[in-house]
């Protein structure tokens, strides 16, 4: 046979004999010297293969049962049956609490809502979990950190019941938390601060979180903050989760990036919330090869411990074989049946297999069970994973989706959604979990706790205490504590830049880094977070300056060595630099911005990017930074629709702002100038680093370079609430007009202030408006209180207070959408025309002053509003607005840019 020639097929065998001697001498390589050694020879083959120019064929998949041998399983130490005893009694808590949420309450609409089946499944994963590995944060560890699924929060209520850290009062109340006794429906660290650690029902959303925050553990270690060697993240998932881009987008950083802190337990009960995950292959197979391809160390539990006599007697592979060619599909129907049918599919595919179980009953097949309902199996699959070095860890759990809730719910399509049971389904549920509640009080449905001096109860204590504490667990308040530098620190940025000197806000943020770095006591705690533009910001002078972290350093010589800010990687590194990937730098600032909480170390993370990538792409992730109580600075940069001249459409952000201010506890502010960048650093550090309060900052950047005016004493506060006057009208007994502005047009206002002077003699006061989003907040809160509190003095708004002393209508302009000032529109002064001009449509490449003329908030455009303004109050002729229209050259007619 020539070079040329095809390697023959599995199926082309040209020498069967030579073919059952290799394998025969594989066999016995494995009899003799172990499967470690049969690997290892193997890998030898293989890789001698490739070098030769073999092409090999991959696969990254194993045979469709455990991986873990009966021989290698790690013995579990504990008492099974008071664990099967406390398990039971935590399901029918689970299930008592979500039936009665949705049965006692039709005056007020009926359901509540609720899940029964996904803690069905994960009962005993869970349980062996809290018993055996999670360790709570005590003296010489940190605690480990847990990534709950979030339809399983019912089991892990009727956990921490039985533990006295719920009352049964809480449990009654259930998904009713207004009045303040009640549970939330899901992990929420913001409604439950001081118990769940991260929300994660927003499914994708914990694995990629949970990835960054292993690596944030990681990074802690190498600086020198914090021990964290013996912590590990769990992250709980479902396989239909896995679905989501986010759960698998980040897994090839965990491999890279070596970490071995990381177990992922993915809950493979084959169905998602509809139906099968995958109805026709097989997702644990699918899953095996997407993490094993990435790098990571694969666990699959498939099969209980029933399983293993069977699986000894089957010498010729026939019942692997049927296990590996059975689709999902099939699998989710022997457990919606019953042992008869899985007699007939599954067994009955070949008659050796059928022969295999013609000695048990339907009753015994039907006890043949799944791994993850088997804790002997669960717990040697968890101790392999904790005392894997070198790579993350995914355990793939086979189990039952709906586990012991019989016709209701087991094995079937309609399992997620089942939160009601009637009283004869409940009786089977009693049953099957041998549940003391007499037939009488079904209908009630008690919780169950035993006595404190049981066995029970004593156990459950027990095993707490010795892994160091109850978890989940959430420390709402760091013990330590830091003093921020006072604003004259910020000094560079506060006074006036020098005659035929421009700088941009981007700038200025990063002049303001430079005292924070330098602090002593503060300095290691700044997280610098680039997502692969660190050039673009002007930022490159940190590589040299504080390094970029990397596990392993830098085993390259850069190609800009031998300039000042070369590319500098280093094991100690300060600077996440996380590549192109927004949802990976978000991730990570939001394991930063929770530091606090999860670490008991203070850090301030700042994450810079390009605005219209940041809260349009992560939108979903910000808001769960708003639930886990973030506390740092989101810094959007090259922001505004027509300020970032020559990117086009997908570039030019215009809502970022809006999108900020629907997040409660996010601060916004679109600053025009360096010292307003400087303030609302200098404030945010204080109310986040000082005071531990709960909030989060994103700032709005422009990489426009313009002379800065200096912070003019006196208007700090005013630049916090959002609004101060920065230039007043000149033409005294002249028509007065005001000019809103922020950004970079507030420098459009300015020329238009002028403008109005000159041409109209009209005299302009002009305010800059850093937080359109703040003065509404205000504003509502105003009149909020003055609906509640008839009769009494009325508040005012800070805005109404603003302009109160300033006479004229009011003109906004921004490069934002229209609806950001609009929202002050309330709080205008009574009988003052309000006018807005913004960037309603979509954005386009042009430069910036021929932008600002198409979507009409240039200088010109501000002057005709003022006018129009002026003359809708009476002031002015109308015909003054016409004379703009026809001076300034304005096409009247033009498509409206909203459609353009």
């Amino acid at each position: 046979m020539s070079a040329l020639d095809p390697i023959p097929s599995a199926s082309m065998d040209m020498d069967p004999q030579e073919t059952r001697e290799w394998l025969d001498a594989l066999s016995g390589v494995i009899e003799t010297e172990g499967r470690a050694r049969a690997h290892d020879l193997l890998e030898n083959l293989l890789d001698h293969a490739r070098q030769a120019g073999i092409d090999m064929p991959f696969s990254a998949n194993t045979a469709y049962v455990n991986t873990i041998a009966v021989e290698d399983e790690a013995h579990h130490p504990g008492n099974l049956d008071i664990e099967e005893r406390l398990r039971s009694y935590m399901r029918w808590n689970a299930m008592a609490m979500v039936v009665r949420a949705n049965r006692h309450h039709p005056e007020d609409g009926g359901d509540l809502g609720g899940h029964i089946s996904s803690f069905a499944s994960l009962a005993t994963m869970l349980g062996i979990g809290f018993n055996h590995f999670w360790h709570g944060d005590h003296e010489g560890h940190g605690g480990d950190l847990l990534y709950i699924q979030g339809h399983s929060a019912p089991g892990i209520y009727a956990r921490a019941y039985m533990e006295g850290r719920i009352t049964e009062e809480q449990l009654i109340n259930f998904r009713q938390e207004v009045g303040g006794k009640g549970l939330s429906s899901y992990p929420h660290p913001k409604l439950m601060p001081e118990f769940w650690q991260f929300p994660t029902v927003s499914m994708g959303l914990g694995p990629i979180t949970a990835i960054y925050q292993a690596r944030f553990l990681k990074y802690l270690h190498a600086r020198g903050i914090a021990d964290t060697s013996k912590r590990k993240v769990w992250v709980f998932c479902g396989d239909g989760e896995m679905d989501e881009p986010e759960s698998l987008g980040a897994i090839g950083l965990a491999a890279r990036e070596k970490l071995d802190n990381l177990i992922f337990v993915v809950n493979c009960n084959l169905q998602r919330l509809d139906g099968p995950v995958r109805g026709n292959g097989k997702i644990v197979q699918e899953l095996e090869g997407e993490f094993r391809g990435s790098g990571w160390n694969v666990i699959k539990l498939l099969w209980g411990s029933y399983w293993d006599p069977l699986l000894a007697r089957d010498k010729d592979g026939i019942l692997r074989k049927i296990m590996m060619e059975m689709v999902d599909g099939d699998y989710q129907a022997c457990k919606a049946n019953d042992g008869a049918f899985v007699r007939q599919h599954f067994f009955g595919r070949d008659p050796r297999t059928l022969e295999m179980v013609a000695r048990l009953s339907d009753d015994d097949i039907w006890r043949l069970n799944r791994g993850g309902h088997d804790p002997q199996k669960v717990y040697a699959a968890y101790d392999a994973a904790v005392n894997h070095t070198g790579q993350p860890t995914v355990l793939l759990i086979k189990t039952v989706k709906g586990f012991g809730m019989g016709k209701s719910g087991e094995g079937k399509n309609t399992a997620h959604q089942t939160k009601k049971l009637t009283d004869e389904d409940i009786k089977v549920f009693r049953d099957r979990f041998n549940i003391p509640v007499a037939d009488e009080d079904i209908a009630k449905l008690p919780f169950i706790k035993p006595a404190e001096n049981t066995p029970e109860m004593t156990y459950l204590r027990e095993r707490r205490e010795a892994l160091g504490g109850y978890l989940p667990k959430r420390r709402p308040k760091a013990d330590e504590q830091f003093k921020v530098p006072e604003l004259e620190a910020f000094k560079t940025v506060l006074e006036p830049t020098a005659e035929g000197r421009e700088i941009s806000t981007t700038q200025a943020f990063v002049r303001c880094l430079t005292p924070l770095l330098r602090d002593a006591q503060l300095g290691p705690r700044i997280v610098p977070i680039l997502v692969d533009e660190a050039r673009t910001f002007g930022m490159e002078g940190l590589f040299r300056q504080i390094g970029i972290y990397a596990p392993e350093g830098q085993k390259y010589t850069p190609v800009d060595k031998d300039q000042v800010m070369y590319y500098r990687e280093d094991k100690a590194g300060q600077i996440l630099q996380e590549g192109i990937n927004e949802a990976g730098g978000m991730s990570s600032w939001m394991a930063a911005a929770t530091s606090y909480s999860t670490n008991n170390r203070i850090m301030v993370p700042f994450y810079i990017y390009y605005s219209m990538f940041g809260l349009q792409r992560i939108g979903d992730l910000a808001w769960a930074a708003g639930d886990m109580q973030a506390r740092g600075f989101m810094l959007g940069g090259t922001s505004g629709r027509t300020t970032l001249n020559g990117e086009g459409l997908q570039h030019e952000d215009g809502h970022s702002q809006l999108w900020a201010g629907s997040i409660p506890n996010c601060l916004s502010y679109d600053p025009s100038f360096a010292h307003e960048v400087a303030v609302i650093i200098q404030n945010g550090m204080k109310r986040m680093v000082e005071q531990q309060e709960n909030v989060f900052y994103y700032l709005t950047l422009l990489n426009e370079n313009y002379a800065q005016p200096g912070l003019r004493q006196g208007t700090e506060a005013e630049i916090i609430k959002g609004m101060y006057l920065l230039q007043e009208g000149e033409l005294k007994g002249a028509p007065s007009v005001n000019l809103l502005g922020s950004g970079s047009i507030l420098r459009e206002s300015i020329a238009a202030r002028d403008l109005l002077a000159k041409d109209w003699g009209v005299s302009a006061n002009v305010w800059s408006c850093p937080s359109f989003n703040e003065l509404a907040r205000d504003g509502q809160a105003a009149e909020r209180w003055n609906l509640l509190h008839p009769g009494q003095t009325a508040q005012e708004a800070f805005v109404t207070k603003q302009l109160g002393a300033h006479q004229g209508p009011v003109v906004a302009s921004t490069d934002y959408v229209k609806a950001l000032p609009e929202q002050i529109r309330a709080y205008i002064p009574k009988g003052r025309s309000y006018k807005v001009l913004g960037t309603d449509g979509f954005g386009r490449s042009d430069f910036r002053y021929r932008l600002r003329e198409h979507f009409e908030i240039n200088r010109h455009y501000i002057v005709v509003a003022a006018l129009k303004a002026l003359a809708d109050d009476g002031v002015l002729p109308i015909d003054k607005a016409a004379q703009a229209i026809a001076k300034y050259g304005i096409n009247a007619d033009k498509i409206n840019p909203l459609y353009a």
